[in-house]
């Protein structure tokens, strides 16, 4: 394994162009895709399941052009239960790759698999994404520990940390709240995202993913086996 600082320049303004989407919370979802889409016409949203159904009907026309379903950019179809939809070097070499890197453009557009051009990776501009409601789940009468297991998101926080990590190269919206003045930020720039707005989002996911995970932490750290859990347990 091996960790190095980038070396190559930052950009400071991009233009959004490849807008990964996954959400639970669908609210202010319209106002995003409908914002973005008017601040550059040839954007393309990329989602899965109920999130990607709620962008074509939100697009109509426009989303034979301006949608992508994640099953058909990564060739790899969902795993039943929607266990495994993000999890695919695809997604997060969008995600993670440097900007101006001729290795990682080369990984993007030539070794990654593509069975259309148009298909090749990309660099991923905003990462909208939110998470399962785990807190809310748990608190519901009769949940059980394997509810709390079930309502833990995988994919979300995963892709909502590497965002934050690459903030030099996507911006990251881990809440409905932030997409109004993100918008704002926006069409006050020409449509460009700045290097501060990346940084300043990616602080907010960096405490949004902390909360979430300290909370799944201290409700399974209360748990006891014997009592809380095996009696719902269907051991064989």
């Amino acid at each position: 394994m091996s960790i190095r600082e980038n070396k190559y320049k930052i950009i400071d303004k991009i233009k959004p162009r490849h807008v990964l989407v996954s959400v639970f919370d669908k609210s202010g979802l319209e106002d995003l895709v409908r914002g973005l889409l008017e601040l550059n016409p040839a954007i393309v949203f990329y989602s899965t399941g109920g999130t990607g159904k709620k962008i074509s009907e939100i697009l109509g026309d426009h989303a034979g052009k301006n949608y992508m379903p994640v099953e058909l950019f990564t060739g790899a179809p969902e795993m039943e239960g929607g266990l495994v939809k993000t999890l695919h070097p695809k997604i997060h070499a969008g995600l993670l790759a440097e900007r101006g890197n001729p290795a990682h453009e080369d990984y993007l557009e030539n070794i990654l698999p593509a069975t259309k051009e148009e298909m090749n990776g990309v660099y991923f501009d905003i990462l909208a994404g939110n998470l399962y409601p785990f807190n809310e789940a748990v608190k519901r009468d009769g949940a059980t520990a394997e509810t709390a297991r079930v309502n833990i998101d995988i994919g979300g926080p995963t892709m909502i940390m590497a965002a934050a990590k690459n903030w030099p190269s996507v911006a990251v919206l881990s809440s409905p709240s932030q997409y109004k003045e993100f918008l704002a930020e926006l069409k006050a720039g020409d449509g460009m995202i700045t290097a501060r707005q990346r940084f300043l989002l990616a602080q907010d996911a960096f405490k949004t993913i902390g909360v979430y995970r300290s909370s799944i932490a201290e409700y399974f750290g209360s748990l006891k086996f014997d009592s809380d859990v095996l009696p719902d347990l269907n051991l064989n």
